[in-house]
């Protein structure tokens, strides 16, 4: 049984490096003006971290376990939240600024 148990371990790990190596790659190749709408679109990504944590968080039944989803669950709700201020702050490049006319300014 514990053979299985290592393999099991190798092929998650073998498929961990492949994702994040595929990931690099992607991303590396990505022009820099793209960067912040494709990280803004790939939110809905970063809810299913969440619910994956929240899901190894109440399956856990070690404290250890217990402390790695509870890491997952935070680390993953902070990421959905700088997408989101990220998208904030690129939509309001695009917003019509207030600025006051030249007459407006003067009966302030």
């Amino acid at each position: 049984m514990d053979s299985v148990t290592s393999m099991t371990f190798i092929i998650a790990l073998y498929i961990f490096m492949l994702a994040a190596f595929t990931g690099y790659v992607v991303i590396s190749r990505v022009p820099s003006i793209l960067h912040t709408p494709l990280m803004s679109g790939s939110n809905f990504i970063h809810g299913i971290v969440v619910v994956g944590a929240l899901d190894a968080l109440f399956n856990a039944t070690t404290l250890t376990g217990q402390i790695i989803g509870f890491v997952g669950v935070f680390l993953g709700a902070g990421n959905v939240m700088g997408g989101y201020v990220v998208t904030d702050r690129m939509l309001a490049m695009f917003r019509p600024s207030q600025k006051q006319t030249p007459e407006k300014k003067g009966q302030q």
